[in-house]
């Protein structure tokens, strides 16, 4: 079972940039799609980005576009989000998520393993 470990989140200004990190467990990593999403308090967990197993498809909500880039190291087994121009409104525990999905989904229910998640909060 592959299990997943974020990092990098802490407290940015507006404006200001941050990188995710998401390590696993196993190279198994190298077959999964895998996603971000994004839970602020009192709202549901939604999609932020994911990544196809081979690096080439990749997708991302609309209010991200431009700002946020996915990628991902199948050597180091790492998948990274680099989030740049951030908002108040991206404040949330950040999570990465694993699926084995032949596509790039953006449902979670698509997504067979978690990480514990990491908070990114920024200030206005």
């Amino acid at each position: 079972q592959v299990q997943l470990v974020e990092s990098g989140g802490g407290l940015v200004q507006a404006g200001g940039s941050l990188r995710l990190s998401c390590a696993a467990s196993t190279r198994a990593f190298m077959s999964y799609t895998m996603g971000w999403f994004r839970q602020a308090p009192g709202k549901e967990r939604e999609f932020v980005a994911a990544i196809s197993w081979s690096g080439r498809s990749a997708d991302y909500v609309d209010s991200v576009k431009g700002r946020f880039t996915v990628s991902r190291d199948n050597v180091k087994n790492i998948v990274y989000l680099q989030m740049n121009s951030l908002k108040p409104d991206d404040t949330a525990v950040y999570y990465c998520a694993g699926g084995l999905s032949s596509q790039v989904p953006r449902n979670k229910y698509e997504y067979e393993i978690w990480g514990q998640g990491t908070q990114v909060t920024v200030s206005s």
